[in-house]
């Protein structure tokens, strides 16, 4: 049975509901674990959390975007993996991102680049989003993939909106996909280390 973590830090709880559609996606794939880790407003992640890592088949790693990259409660969580990182306990493993900001840019490929960073530095396997981008004349805002990217899994909640009202459908949908999408990959890689 392949294991998917997502660790994540959300501000506001806009980026708690994108990690929430990707959970749900991870676990509508028959035969995968998951299981949602929150970094607190401190940068702390919870009791047992490093073991819980440390088990995963895949990590997911989510932060929205601030200025331009991960929030500092999300760094302060990627400073302290230096301990893993040192005896390279996430090797091998897959991995996989996901960012929110308030614009449509907002610079989001700046964090999902950091997040590809931090995980090429713990020796893992990059997952991306694996779908094409609504880009025709026809697409609607609501569409799969609107935002166009490929790194990684990104959404955008409107700044005066709540976490009720964002992020969109579309990109939860998206979400949703993209969870679906990097459970099926790590049971893939789950079966061929078996």
């Amino acid at each position: 049975m392949a294991r998917v973590i997502i660790v994540y830090h959300s501000g506001y709880g806009h980026t708690r509901k994108q990690a929430e559609a990707v959970h749900a996606g991870v676990q509508g794939v028959a035969g995968t674990q998951t299981e949602l880790l929150a970094i607190d407003a401190e940068g702390n992640v919870p009791d047992g959390a490093w073991d819980t890592l440390a088990a995963a088949d895949c990590i997911i790693f989510g932060s929205p975007t601030y200025m331009g990259s991960v929030s500092w409660q999300f760094k302060k969580f990627a400073d302290a993996s230096s301990k893993p990182w040192f005896s390279q306990v996430w090797k091998d493993k897959l991995a996989a991102g996901f960012t929110n900001s308030a614009s449509m840019n907002g610079d989001k490929l700046s964090t999902l680049h950091y997040l590809f960073t931090l995980a090429m530095q713990h020796s893992m396997l990059w997952v991306g989003l694996g779908m094409l981008p609504s880009n025709t004349k026809a697409a609607q805002r609501n569409d799969p993939n609107y935002l166009g990217s490929f790194a990684g899994l990104m959404a955008q909640s409107p700044a005066d909106a709540s976490p009720e009202q964002g992020p969109l459908p579309g990109d939860l949908a998206t979400a949703n996909a993209f969870g679906k999408r990097v459970a099926e990959v790590a049971q893939r890689w789950r079966a061929t280390a078996d």
